[in-house]
């Protein structure tokens, strides 16, 4: 059972990148415990409400291993949470977990819902300017959970499996589908089918159906 690395909450704040404010919640402090609602952590906001936030986006996952494989790559030292997750652990990876299945995690039960849609915010705050393309090209986004069951999360919770809900869509083929598969409309139908696949890619989902036509 995977262990949680580290639990991350915070704000929007103006940050200052090539000169420009945005404002941002990509910086999150570490905390020893949260409350985890429906919405979010207690604590936690977002800025880009096109990205992150709401129900099906309530926790932000992003696998350990990653931050050493973009050391290596781009020959600086990446160190979490820097690209704004609220958790992380070992293993986990987008190959291995997939749309819909359950976990407990602490007091809580959350439901994986999408891949994360990385922005540009991920290379500015790592002032790597093709960190974003190289995100997108690999698939490597981290995802999303919604909360099934509210609950008070601790910085040393176990995230225990309960549940797989169907065994075909993974984050990572997911992924595969929504930024480089966009005319395979036969298995967009098959994604768009998951019930639990979060309203917001449904919706792009669809969209990208009615150019079928």
């Amino acid at each position: 059972m995977p262990q949680i690395l580290y639990l991350n909450v915070g704000k929007p704040e103006l940050k200052n990148w090539h000169g420009k404010q945005e404002l941002s919640a990509i910086d999150k402090k570490r905390v020893i415990q949260a409350l985890l609602t429906k919405e979010s952590f207690q604590g936690d906001g977002v800025a880009a409400t096109e990205f992150h936030g709401g129900p099906d986006r309530a926790v932000c996952f992003y696998p350990a291993q990653h931050y050493s494989k973009w050391s290596v790559e781009f020959g600086k030292e990446l160190a979490p949470p820097t690209f704004g997750e609220n958790i992380s652990a070992q293993g986990m990876l987008e190959d291995d977990v997939y749309i819909g299945d359950i976990y407990k995690l602490g007091e809580a039960v959350i439901q994986v819902t999408q891949g994360r849609i990385p922005c540009s915010k991920i290379s500015k705050n790592n002032q790597i300017d093709t960190l974003l393309k190289r995100v997108v090209e690999t698939g490597y986004t981290g995802y999303f959970f919604r909360v099934l069951q509210e609950g008070m999360v601790f910085e040393d919770s176990e995230i225990n499996f309960l549940e797989r809900k169907q065994n075909k869509f993974s984050i990572l083929m997911a992924n595969e589908i929504y930024f480089h598969n966009r005319k395979d409309y036969q298995a967009i139908e098959e994604l768009l089918g998951i019930e639990e696949l979060a309203e917001d890619w449904k919706g792009n989902l669809e969209k990208l159906l009615k150019q079928k036509n």
